[in-house]
């Protein structure tokens, strides 16, 4: 089994995980209903993609039940 020579220095380990950060993801704002959404994706509101359609959506969503 292989074993570490020396010992690793927080500063190279530290350098070593400055690329391990989370980034924020971007949202964008739907020109149809104002939600924040991500890029690229179908509003989960409203169902517009490009100006388009995509997901037919229901203006009352409440059960009947």
């Amino acid at each position: 089994m292989a074993v570490p020579f020396r010992k690793v220095s927080k500063t190279r380990k530290r350098m070593r995980r400055s690329h391990n950060a989370l980034e924020a993801v971007n949202l964008f704002e739907c020109p149809n209903c104002k939600t924040a959404i991500k890029a690229h994706r179908a509003c989960p509101k409203c169902g517009m993609y490009k100006g388009k359609q995509v997901i037919k959506k229901e203006e009352n969503t409440k059960d009947a039940k």
